[in-house]
């Protein structure tokens, strides 16, 4: 890969193996590096700017889960080393909340949750992110329910003037990737069924995904099975029936030895004047950053369907912008 470090084989190899590095080989020294002096970090609960960020934060996540592991499940990519290459890394991790930090007091909880990032690289460093890990599966493991977190997260940062504020286009950064991904049919395929479902036609379940589909969710809900994949989609709509959905970035690919897969960065916008995921209605204005990953086959010839899906959004900060817009601290 011209521009990158030659001890990695291809990209996947660079994204997981620096993960590693940084995080379990505790290599934090290496962000100087890997991670660009002006990089855009973009979660659902914040946007900041600057790998000086990203070490402090780094480190303190680590003193919080000090034996965090993070596996790489997939790496779903597109571009050229020599334009710059786009990953959208899924990942499951492992850690035990040993220490006090941004998640509380120390709880001694044993976590299993997922993160979905999407990262752009060029000549070995990364300068450009969006992230959302599953604070919904976190919190609830450690005995909270999201909106009761966010509502003592909004507490412990200083109030609703002082708090550290969620992720939504008024504060959203420019960074330097401007790529849209590629058009490989696969990425095509899923872009056209989530704005289907996104278009209220629901019925696109039935037709296009297994009818043993395994879906993984927010909270860190598996499903198996369609019904499962309505009841997600519709609640979420169902919150915000009249927010606009959008499609920012879109990847699919065929690589040996692997099904075909797909990976969708989305977002809805708009106000919450509907009953669903997110209780009663607020009319309050929501901002919803999502990825999604799909693998698709053939277990019965000529009848392509979505076989497994993830998708994720971060509960506790949908339940922070609700939380902060209508007052109820």
């Amino acid at each position: 890969m011209k521009g990158f470090d030659p001890k990695f084989r291809d990209f996947p190899d660079y994204i997981i193996g620096i993960t590693k590095e940084i995080w379990e080989d505790r290599g934090i020294a290496t962000l100087h590096e890997y991670y660009g002096k002006d990089i855009v970090v973009r979660m659902p609960g914040s946007v900041s700017t600057g790998n000086q960020g990203v070490i402090g934060a780094t480190m303190a996540t680590l003193a919080e889960f000090p034996d965090r592991t993070l596996l790489g499940e997939d790496v779903i990519w597109s571009g050229t080393p020599e334009d710059g290459m786009l990953s959208s890394h899924r990942i499951m991790s492992t850690a035990t909340h040993l220490g006090d930090g941004a998640f509380g007091k120390a709880t001694g909880s044993k976590l299993r949750y997922r993160i979905l990032a999407d990262c752009h690289a060029r000549n070995n460093t990364i300068d450009d992110e969006w992230l959302i890990r599953d604070n919904g599966a976190i919190v609830r493991q450690m005995g909270w329910e999201p909106k009761a977190f966010a509502r003592d997260l909004i507490a412990r940062e200083g109030g609703a003037e002082a708090c550290v504020k969620p992720l939504t286009p008024a504060n959203d950064l420019d960074g330097p990737y401007k790529g849209r991904g590629n058009d490989n049919e696969w990425g095509q395929r899923h872009a056209d069924l989530l704005t289907r479902m996104m278009g209220a036609d629901m019925g696109a379940v039935e037709r296009d995904y297994d009818r043993a589909v395994q879906s993984e969710y927010p909270g860190g809900a598996t499903g198996h099975g369609r019904d499962a994949v309505d009841r997600f989609w519709m609640s979420l709509r169902a919150a915000l029936p009249s927010a606009t959905f959008t499609i920012h970035h879109q990847i699919g690919r065929e690589d040996a030895n692997m099904p075909p897969r797909s990976a969708i960065r989305w977002s809805l916008h708009g106000k919450h004047n509907g009953w669903g995921a997110f209780g009663a209605p607020t009319g309050a204005d929501l901002y919803v950053l999502g990825i999604s990953h799909a693998e698709w086959g053939e277990l019965i010839g000529g009848d392509v369907r979505l076989r497994r899906e993830w998708t994720l959004f971060d509960e506790t900060a949908i339940w922070k912008q609700l939380l902060l817009a209508t007052g109820d601290l």
